[in-house]
């Protein structure tokens, strides 16, 4: 037995993941291939149909006919030459490809009439049908064969859309109904999207710089085969800025993507029950965040499975640099991460299964986290947004990286290895405080909105576990700039943990908390740091 887990059970995850691995570089191989393969396109000139590159006029029509005209042609490049465009809603057809020449920008309109809000048939039925609406500048549903290539600039212009759109809510002109009071902004269906591509096959976008939406920036939904590479994201200009969101894709590959955004960087979202994500590979990929770098959920109806993430630079994020959540009854599985290297990071991992929606929680088992060095600040990591994600509402001690599922309900089998944290310390006793023979305190907030911040203050420093089975741990070393009062690890109603190779700071108290910890393999000099709490 190896930590309470069979060591035949942990090979074959092995060997499952490998094949995984394997797979999936094949069937992107093989994708790249056959888009290379195919026959030089005809050109279509935007500007040969009407379009002024003015940066004034409004070359909506005369855009959509280039496109309407490639389409007819059976396929065609769409050409956009040096100069500014300025348009509202523009739709993609199959075997078009969108190409930016060098000086070219796609500008979107600031008039909210010319985002019409598309309703497409045959999307199955989502559990929050008003969460994902479909205005954007750049649309396409049921397209296939379809790209955006190279080396121009789209721009939302998504601040004053967005101040336009306030304004017409507050003349009485376009009311939204779910306006946030307390925000002071309009809810995220009535702001246009930067892309929304819906049920569309081979999808190909790179070299291009983008961003500025008054809402998400690139958005895919249930789409297949779809490869993001070599893109400059900048998506700040307001609320709810999204670098990329990918809901129920399969067979995605984001590769060599520079991402800086005042929302989540790169967002796998489900919102469809019995659809997925899945064969997703994200690899070096620099992100800046003033929320999560990468993040599942929060929707998470369907599930994620079979996802590779490595070799991500993080810097300047306020939430986590990896966030994993199940909390509306999503299946999460096969997720393999790997060289992470975040700075001014507020939270290192957050992995959560909850139920805050559905008759029963959804599953998160199969998770291995490896070779990941973070540092934690002791102030806010994002103070130089303009526009920054919600404060942390209640005095708090600096967060730990957090584990936690559901009484009865198990986060399963997370491998941590050759894991790195570096945190502030200076926690204070006076700001809060969690006794030991008070674990119980702290909240189950099943219901609650996932974040590593949700469950308040929290008694370890380094790592909090609970209600989980199967804690792999192995080369994890913590240090910190200041003292902290609390433990670094506690176990809460945990199964099956091993440890070894555990790094600490010299401390006065003990490091190692277990309360309800059943089946433990710890190294000898790890065991005199080990406090067993009884009690339920």
């Amino acid at each position: 037995m190896f930590g309470g887990i069979s060591t035949k059970r942990i090979k074959m995850s092995k060997i499952k993941l490998k094949l995984f691995f394997i797979t999936s570089l094949i069937n992107l191989f093989a994708f790249g291939f056959e888009s290379n393969a195919q026959k030089p396109q005809k050109d279509f000139l935007i500007t040969n149909y009407g379009s002024k590159a003015d940066g004034k006029t409004i070359n909506t029509l005369a855009i959509q006919k280039a496109i309407d005209a490639a389409f007819k042609n059976k396929g065609g490049r769409v050409v956009f030459p040096k100069g500014n465009f300025l348009s509202g809603s523009i739709i993609l057809k199959s075997n078009v490809t969108l190409y930016f020449e060098e000086g070219s920008v796609l500008l979107g309109s600031t008039n909210p009439e010319d985002y019409p809000n598309m309703s497409f048939e045959g999307r199955p039925d989502s559990p929050k049908k008003d969460d994902n609406s479909q205005m954007a500048l750049i649309i396409a549903h049921k397209a296939k064969n379809i790209a955006l290539k190279g080396k121009g600039i789209i721009d939302g212009q998504g601040l004053q859309l967005a101040l336009n759109i306030d304004s017409l809510h507050h003349a009485g002109i376009a009311v939204d109904p779910k306006y946030s009071l307390r925000r002071n902004r309009p809810n995220e269906t009535m702001r246009p999207k930067l892309f929304r591509f819906s049920q569309c096959e081979n999808i190909t976008i790179e070299g291009l710089k983008a961003g500025e939406a008054s809402c998400w920036g690139l958005s895919f939904e249930l789409c297949n085969n779809l490869v993001l590479d070599n893109l400059k994201i900048v998506n700040r200009s307001y609320w709810n800025n999204d670098g990329i969101d990918i809901t129920d894709c399969k067979n995605v590959k984001v590769t060599n993507c520079d991402i800086n955004a005042a929302d989540d960087g790169i967002c796998l979202k489900s919102y469809y029950p019995g659809f997925y994500n899945d064969s997703v590979y994200i690899a070096n990929c620099t992100i800046r965040s003033s929320a999560s770098a990468i993040k599942f959920g929060t929707a998470s109806f369907g599930g994620f499975k079979n996802v590779i993430i490595n070799d991500i630079k993080v810097y300047d994020t306020f939430r986590s640099a990896i966030a994993i959540e199940s909390v509306d009854g999503a299946l999460i599985e096969n997720i393999e991460v790997s060289n992470i290297n975040a700075i001014n990071t507020g939270n290192a991992i957050f992995i959560r299964l909850g139920q805050r929606t559905g008759d029963k929680p959804g599953t998160i088992k199969n998770v291995s986290l490896k070779n990941i060095k973070v540092q934690v600040p002791f102030g806010r990591p994002d103070s130089n947004y303009d526009l920054r994600g919600p404060e942390v509402d209640f005095f708090h001690n600096p967060f730990p990286s957090s584990i936690v599922g559901l009484k009865g309900h198990n986060v399963e089998n997370v491998i941590l290895e050759n894991i790195e944290i570096n945190y502030p310390g200076r926690a204070s006793k006076g700001m809060a405080y969690i006794p030991l023979n008070r674990l119980h305190q702290v909240p189950e907030a099943a219901q609650d909105y996932p974040e590593f911040s949700m469950f308040g203050e929290l008694p370890a420093y380094g790592l909090y576990v609970r209600h989980a089975n199967g804690i792999s741990m192995k080369n994890i070393k913590l240090t910190l700039d200041d003292a902290d009062f609390r433990p670094a690890f506690i176990f809460d109603d945990v199964q099956n943990v091993n440890m070894k190779e555990i790094n600490l700071p010299e401390a006065k108290h003990k490091q190692i908390v277990f309360k309800n910890v059943i089946s433990s393999t710890l190294e000898n000099q790890l065991l005199e740091q080990k406090l067993e709490i009884e009690g339920k």
